[in-house]
């Protein structure tokens, strides 16, 4: 068959600045680039996928992409639940995944500069072995890379007490739409020189520039810390446990909540012995000098929110296997029917309570099977829709759910997403949120950025 000339000629000049095995074009192959992992977002076929190992190689695609006017999706690892790396027709997508390498990680002041296709996972053990520690941690960490985490502002379990990956992104080096390169921030503990570009990025989704180069912050390795797990019988109670830890003045190093749904699911899917009888699981952990005497303060306020059940972790293996369920709760919950649409809404820590209560409620109303994992100590709750993909009515049913839970959410004084990014699935709920004054704002600053909107274009807005 042949080749539409456009392409070819796209094709050709991409070649005279990367190598052969650089630039992919069996459609079969290319295919596989098209989507994430979230459901309902539609992705379009790539013209090329390119696979560059350094800067410069990025430059000419993007050169080459300005002057032919080619829209480029940038990619990490695919492994995001909004859309925002689907493929749009006819375009290039930018892979970044063999820009792997931990460039430095200096021990004095505290920073790692890491290209943006290495592994959450695997810089966290590079720097471990330093006795230093990065602490943004997606539940995803052995797959998804440090580029996919700044594009959506990725959190993970540890935020309750360590933040989120916006507070580790020092400096930045990004290649512009037309080529250029851009750096920003610092590499030094403070910094206020003009606006902050570096944190613009962060969260963009690929919409602004494409990052090749990061300057991430570093913190001491902790003590391994212990994990202790609660057992009620109402996500209420679960709720008032969560109020009382917090304005107790405690900072655990994660608070992370499962309900029955998930519990039963994870066992399912791994045989783990977790209690599908209560409500919801509680996991605390603290990683102080004395964890032991945290878990026993914490534990105490558990029985008195009414937890049927404490049991602390005596060891670190015992810690471990706990954390290893929350961290297959989404993919124990896919196994149920086959697809899912998991939600990312983020309330205040008070009305946590309201936001579990209510998505019990929407599931009962859709008759669908909706479980509920959650980062309980920022009130970054996953509820996550289980559904038959090839059954047209139950699909319709988990969509106009997703969409209720997100609505209950700003009702309640949160957000559409508090790590998972907008890409195609909440445009319409990004303008909801933010209203038209902050929308006509952050279209005025893609426009300056990339005034061609070639750059991950149908993501946002």
């Amino acid at each position: 068959m042949s080749r539409d000339p456009l392409i070819s000629d796209l094709i050709a000049r991409l070649l005279d600045g990367l190598p052969e095995d650089a630039v992919l074009t069996d459609p079969d192959v290319t295919a596989s680039y098209s989507h994430d992992m979230a459901s309902f977002c539609p992705a379009g076929e790539p013209a090329v996928v390119v696979l560059p190992r350094t800067t410069e190689q990025v430059q000419h695609v993007m050169r080459t992409a300005t002057e032919l006017r080619v829209p480029v999706v940038p990619q990490g690892a695919r492994s995001g639940l909004s859309g925002a790396a689907n493929a749009s027709d006819g375009c290039i997508v930018l892979s970044l995944i063999r820009m792997d390498r931990v460039l430095e990680i200096n021990a004095v002041d505290r920073y790692a500069v890491v290209e943006p296709g290495v592994i959450n996972a695997d810089l966290s053990r590079a720097v471990e072995e330093k006795g230093l520690c990065y602490p943004p941690d997606p539940s995803s960490w052995e797959m998804c890379t440090i580029g996919g985490n700044i594009g959506t502002a990725s959190g993970g379990l540890c935020c309750v007490k360590y933040g989120v990956t916006a507070e580790y992104v020092l400096g930045l080096k990004v290649v512009l739409a037309d080529g250029r390169l851009l750096t920003t921030g610092r590499r030094t503990a403070k910094g206020v020189a003009g606006y902050d570009l570096t944190r613009l990025f962060v969260g963009s989704e690929g919409s602004l520039g494409v990052v090749v180069e990061a300057v991430l912050a570093l913190k001491p390795k902790p003590p391994r810390q212990l994990v202790l797990a609660a057992e009620f019988g109402s996500a209420a109670a679960a709720g008032d446990a969560v109020c009382r830890i917090m304005e107790g003045g405690h900072v655990p190093s994660l608070l992370e909540l499962m309900d029955r749904t998930t519990l039963k699911a994870v066992n399912d899917l791994a045989r783990m012995g977790l209690p599908e009888e209560t409500e919801a699981l509680l996991l605390a952990a603290f990683d102080t000098a004395d964890p032991a005497a945290d878990l026993a303060a914490v534990g105490a306020l558990c029985e008195a929110a009414g937890a049927t059940q404490v049991i602390p972790a005596d060891t670190p293996a015992e810690s471990e296997l706990l954390l290893k369920a929350r961290r297959l709760s989404l993919i124990a919950l896919e196994a149920v029917k086959g697809a899912t649409m998991i939600d990312d809404v983020c309330v205040p820590r008070s009305r946590l309570t309201e936001m579990l209560e209510g998505v019990e409620r929407i599931a009962a109303k859709f008759q669908l099977t909706i479980g509920v994992c959650a980062h309980a100590g920022d009130g970054n709750t996953h509820p996550t829709v289980c559904f038959d993909a090839a059954d047209p009515e139950e699909s319709r049913r988990a969509r106009e759910s997703f969409d209720e839970i997100m609505a209950l959410g700003l009702e309640l004084g949160g957000t559409i997403t508090g790590e998972h990014g907008v890409g195609i699935l909440k445009k319409e709920w990004l303008a909801r949120e933010a209203g038209p004054v902050a929308m006509e704002l952050q279209r005025a600053v893609k426009d300056a950025f990339d005034p061609l909107g070639l750059l991950n274009p149908g993501k946002l807005f």
